[in-house]
């Protein structure tokens, strides 16, 4: 990444990360892809229950590969024969890894889902939360951020699971009620009330949708 690009990010991650402490959560800045790869293998230790939701960023650093080859109890949902049973046992994981669709300058969250299983793991049930997010999904504020997980976030998911919604096809959100809508559940996550339980790893690098 472009000198000056990586010195305006690690100057504003500070900022981020002063946003996420203030609402009980950690924060930490990773240079590039191997160094949050890194801070997040220190996060989750060996023996570890781990799932995750749909991250792209959470495969797109290698962390995924790691944990299937490592002393990790990987839960993969994609290669369960019950996804049900598969996303049940994320509640009673011991770390749930995710991303965000976008979050604000002062650390709040934004997620949408259309199952709910993955908003519904980082509000409760597993022990930790790990979040991957690159640079490029960080927001002016909330009116921002939700504006760029509808209009960014939601549609090129939508093409990439092959739905068909309306945002499939325009490439901005158009309020559907669609019943391929992946836009079913809001999670705002502003707080945490459990120290130690929300862990956010900035990236230097455009990752994810």
């Amino acid at each position: 990444m472009n000198e000056n690009i990586t010195k305006r990010n690690e100057l504003f991650a500070t900022k981020v990360i002063e946003g996420l402490t203030s609402r009980n959560m950690h924060g930490y800045y990773a240079a590039n892809r191997r160094a949050a790869l890194d801070i997040a293998l220190s996060l989750i230790p060996e023996g570890s229950t781990v799932t995750m939701g749909g991250g792209m960023s959470v495969h797109e650093i290698g962390l995924v590969d790691t944990l299937k080859t490592g002393n990790y109890n990987f839960i993969d949902r994609d290669k369960a024969e019950d996804k049900r049973a598969a996303m049940l046992m994320a509640y009673d994981a011991d770390v749930f890894l995710s991303s965000v669709n976008a979050m604000t300058e002062d650390g709040v969250l934004i997620n949408i889902d259309g199952n709910a299983n993955r908003v519904s793991a980082i509000a409760q049930g597993p022990k930790k939360v790990v979040f991957i997010v690159g640079m490029n999904k960080i927001c002016k504020d909330a009116d921002s951020a939700m504006k760029r997980a509808r209009n960014v976030a939601a549609p090129i998911n939508a093409q990439r699971f092959g739905l068909k919604t309306p945002c499939s096809k325009t490439g901005a959100c158009m309020d559907c009620k669609s019943p391929d809508t992946i836009c079913c559940q809001f999670l705002i996550t502003r707080f945490s009330r459990h120290a130690d339980r929300l862990h956010v790893i900035l990236v230097n690098d455009n990752l994810g949708f």
